[in-house]
């Protein structure tokens, strides 16, 4: 029997295997940690602020040019809008002008020998009116009803009241200028006149004095009768 096969292997059970520290491969260098960077100086610091502040105040400068810049659009965009809606009703408002001029043109008392018709006219103008309605219709704009309506003042301008018996107490009686309305906001109030409660009938103070005078009349005329008879029986007994 050999040397080797005769020595007894020596096997360590409370190391496990995982934990048995691996040799270093041969030639590696050890890993050292990294070291942390060294804080800016002062001066850095100094240029970083400088240079950050520059930024921003350019980026600030920018903000404001654009800012101003869209204030200017802005502003034109609205004067051009509004210019453009009140061309727009002008426009429309210029028909009815052109009508009117012709009604007036044809109103000229005695043209070609002939006496202009009355008649024609007021059609001309009832026509130029309903034109004119409609372009109000066109702008929503409507005319609020007064007549006969209980008085509001949200949309009635009372300019006096008349005691009436036609109407009732707070209703409108008459109408002296329409009001109209832009979809649901007041345009122009309606002037009106306010229908309030009739007084109450009471005795004149004639037919007082006449009903005072009557009576007063019939006592003294029976009276009178009484008074003459006495004298007149009197007289006949002394004539007896």
């Amino acid at each position: 029997m050999s040397e080797n096969q005769e020595k007894p292997v020596e096997i360590d059970l409370n190391t496990p295997d995982d934990a048995q520290p691996e040799a270093a491969p041969e030639g590696d260098a050890p890993v050292q940690a990294a070291e942390p960077p060294a804080p800016p100086s002062p001066e850095e610091r100094i240029a970083l602020l400088e240079t950050e502040k520059a930024d921003i105040k350019d980026r600030m400068l920018r903000i404001a040019a654009d800012f101003d810049n869209y204030k200017k659009r802005a502003r034109k965009d609205q004067s051009d809008g509004e210019m453009r809606a009140r061309e727009s009703v002008l426009r429309d408002f210029l028909e009815i002008a052109d009508n009117l001029e012709r009604a007036t043109s044809s109103w000229g008392g005695e043209k070609d020998g002939k006496n202009s018709d009355a008649k024609s006219i007021r059609d001309g103008v009832e026509l130029v009116l309903r034109q004119f309605r409609s372009k109000l219709e066109r702008y929503q704009v409507k005319v609020i009803e007064s007549l006969g309506q209980p008085f509001d003042p949200r949309f009635h301008e009372a300019i006096s009241q008349v005691p009436s018996t036609e109407a009732k107490p707070g209703s409108v009686l008459h109408e002296l200028q329409k009001g109209y309305l832009v979809g649901e906001r007041l345009l122009r109030p309606a002037m009106v006149v306010v229908a309030a409660a009739a007084p109450a009938p009471m005795t004149k103070p004639e037919e007082k004095a006449s009903e005072g005078t009557s009576e007063g009349t019939s006592e003294g005329t029976s009276t009178d009768d009484t008074a003459s008879d006495k004298p007149a029986a009197a007289k006949t007994e002394g004539e007896d």
